[in-house]
C-alpha cells in the first residue's frame, strides 16, 4: 500500500515502499493477483526515483491531526481536476492526513486514478504545468507513478494508478477502516508513534516496518465488509 509521503509503504496506497512481487493469470496479464510484500532494498528505492532518492537519516516527525488538512486537500483536488478534466476517473484523499484524530507526517497524500498510468504523455504535462513534478516511476508495480508538489501550503504527494488496479480498493478500505474503527485507529497510532521515534535511513524503511500491522487491519476490514 502507499505510504503517506512515500512511494510504496505500510499504508495501502498507490504503492507502499516495499518490494511487491506479482503473479498474473492469463486473463489479467499485467494485473497483480497475488502480491508478496518484502522490504525494498536501497538499490530498489534508488531505482524507483526520478533523480536521487531523498534520504531521511533520522526520526519521523509526526504532527497532531489538523482539521485544516481536508480543506487543503480540497484545494489540491481542484487544482488536479482543473489540470486534467475528464481524465480524472477517481480522486481521493488518502494516507493518515485523511483520517480524523490520527497523527501524521504533514504531507497530503492524494490518489489519482486515470485510464492508464503508464501513458505519462496523457496526464504528466498538465500536472507539471500545475506545479507537480514526477518523482517516482514503478513500471513493475502496477505502473505506479508519484508526483510531488513542494511549492504549496502543505507538501503534496500524488499517487497515480490505472483504473482497475487492486491497490485502489486496498487503500480506500484501509482509510475507511481507520475512520470508522476506534480500536484499529488507536493501534495504528501507537505503531506509528513507536516507529517514528527510531532512526531510519529512508522514509520507505519506516513504511516497511508498519506492514504487519497494516495488513492485519486490512484483513479485519475485509472480513467486516
Amino acid at each position: 500500500m502507499i505510504e503517506e509521503g512515500g512511494n510504496r509503504a505500510g499504508e495501502p496506497a498507490a504503492c507502499a515502499e516495499g518490494r511487491h512481487l506479482m503473479t498474473s493469470t492469463p486473463e489479467q496479464e499485467n494485473r497483480a493477483t497475488e502480491i508478496k510484500r518484502v522490504p525494498m532494498t536501497e538499490a530498489e528505492i534508488e531505482a524507483a526515483h526520478v533523480g536521487q532518492a531523498p534520504r531521511l537519516d533520522g526520526k519521523i516527525e509526526l504532527a497532531d491531526y489538523d482539521p485544516a488538512w481536508p480543506v487543503l486537500y480540497g484545494r489540491e483536488a481542484d487544482r488536479i481536476r482543473g489540470a486534467l478534466g475528464p481524465s480524472v476517473l477517481l480522486l481521493e484523499h488518502v494516507g493518515s492526513t485523511s483520517v480524523p484524530e490520527l497523527p501524521a507526517k504533514p504531507i497530503l497524500d492524494v490518489l489519482l486514478v486515470v485510464a492508464d498510468s503508464a501513458d505519462e504523455p496523457a496526464y504528466a504535462p498538465p500536472l507539471e504545468a500545475a506545479g507537480f513534478r514526477l518523482a517516482i516511476r514503478e513500471p513493475d508495480w502496477y505502473e505506479h507513478r508519484v508526483f510531488r508538489r513542494p511549492e504549496s501550503d502543505m507538501a503534496v504527494t500524488l499517487h497515480v494508478l490505472s483504473e482497475g488496479c487492486p491497490e485502489i480498493e486496498r487503500m480506500l478500505l484501509f482509510r475507511d477502516r481507520l475512520r470508522a474503527d476506534d480500536a484499529d485507529r488507536r493501534l495504528y497510532e501507537r505503531t506509528k508513534r513507536e516507529l517514528a521515534g527510531r532512526d531510519w535511513k529512508q522514509m520507505q524503511n519506516y513504511a516497511d516496518a508498519k506492514t504487519e500491522v497494516v495488513e492485519a487491519i486490512i484483513a479485519r476490514a475485509t472480513l467486516g465488509r
